[in-house]
């Protein structure tokens, strides 16, 4: 038997796992130097050498958006999930993966009513008092958050198998532990959050399960008679337009025609590697017109609607905070008589199209274009501001 085996085989590392990434180029794991006695004896122990080459260390991502009407331009994510519900995570590598995305603020929002794993009844058994703690993945979360300057607000999932209601997100709610007390009916849920001050959101209208509290296959969205009197009684804030990888186009029109903010969350499970890879940038974030950097900030942006989603190259969002948010993204110059140049300053996707001419701007790329006789306007062809309706901007 060879010394690598045989060593192996002697120290049984019961345990121990090494993670081998696609960045790493060796990993070694040699033995260290053999006690006195020539023959290994029960007990004795031994150490690993885990060292190994990789590149460079991935910083964070930058995103570039740049501020709007006086207002912070925050990143964020409003729907995640963690062990204490059904994801595959724990709370605190949550916290890293925002960090590591360049988010501003996140919500974990695991699930009342489904908890497989960590419960009283779940994979791996909660004491009463935690299994009773609905609050216990934010206040696992919220120290390594504050550590690494993460906003990180108290959030839950209202979860019914039915359509309707389907799934609510509650959002700054101050106690989850009442509304969690009155899971048998979800108006009153809905109420107890709306009582305690929350922002309510309607969690991917679009999805086909119908067995989940989705749709069924291949039936129209609607907005249905129970989330109409939700929204009636202040039970219903936002609603996501993009989830996970999904996307519901008529979602924008619900919301200019019943003034509601609109989301694009990742509704993460699984790790944001095996979800989306390492810093994708057509995962969904939600962008927040914020006075602050502060929770109340964020949570007073997300009453007054100042939200933008964002996800697979594309952006929603309502008058007026759309329009600004591409006047403070694009300069626009004249350099001569009916030719402009566009240069795009933030990390945006922007599409335009100009004249029938279209073409993209990348991030500090200069493009001059001939502005033909008549041509008033510049349309985002992937900017939307209702359904099939792109951004129009004008040029003069």
């Amino acid at each position: 038997m060879s010394n690598r085996r045989e060593f192996l085989k002697r120290s049984a590392l019961v345990g121990t796992a090494a993670v081998w990434s696609p960045l790493s180029r060796t990993l070694g794991m040699e033995a260290a130097p053999q006690k006195s006695s020539p023959a290994a004896e029960a007990g004795d122990t031994y150490t690993v050498n885990m060292e190994y080459i990789s590149a460079p260390n991935i910083p964070p991502r930058q995103i570039v958006v740049p501020d709007v009407g006086g207002f912070k331009t925050l990143k964020g994510d409003f729907h995640i999930h963690t062990l204490f519900s059904d994801g595959g995570v724990m709370p605190v590598d949550r916290v890293n993966e925002a960090v590591q995305n360049g988010l501003d603020v996140i919500s974990i929002t695991d699930h009342i009513e489904y908890r497989p794993f960590f419960s009283k009844v779940g994979k791996w058994k909660l004491n009463e008092e935690q299994a009773s703690n609905y609050n216990l993945w934010y206040e696992i979360a919220r120290p390594d958050a504050e550590k690494q300057n993460l906003l990180l607000i108290r959030g839950a999932e209202i979860t019914k198998s039915t359509m309707a209601p389907g799934h609510f997100n509650a959002l700054f709610v101050q106690d989850t532990n009442p509304v969690a007390a009155v899971v048998d009916d979800w108006r009153k849920m809905l109420q107890v959050a709306a009582e305690q001050g929350a922002f309510l959101l309607w969690n991917h209208p679009g999805w086909e399960a119908p067995k989940s509290g989705g749709i069924e296959p291949g039936a129209p969205l609607r907005f249905t008679r129970e989330h109409e009197d939700a929204h009636k009684k202040g039970w219903l804030h936002g609603i996501e337009i993009f989830n996970y990888k999904e996307y519901y186009p008529v979602v924008s029109d619900w919301c200019n025609e019943r003034d509601l903010a609109l989301f694009a969350n990742s509704d993460i499970h699984d790790s944001e590697l095996n979800t989306y890879g390492i810093q994708n940038p057509l995962r969904p974030i939600t962008l927040v017109l914020a006075r602050e950097r502060t929770l109340e900030s964020v949570r007073e942006a997300l009453f007054a609607r100042r939200t933008i989603a964002w996800a697979a190259g594309t952006l929603w969002g309502r008058d007026p905070w759309l329009p600004e948010l591409f006047k403070a993204s694009v300069e626009i110059k004249t350099v001569t008589p009916g030719t402009l140049e566009l240069t795009n300053k933030s990390s945006l996707p922007i599409f335009v199209a100009l004249g029938g001419v279209s073409f993209e701007l990348p991030k500090d790329v200069k493009r001059q274009v001939y502005l033909a006789s008549g041509v008033r306007n510049i349309t985002v062809t992937n900017w939307m501001t209702a359904m099939n309706r792109p951004l129009e901007v004008s040029v003069h």
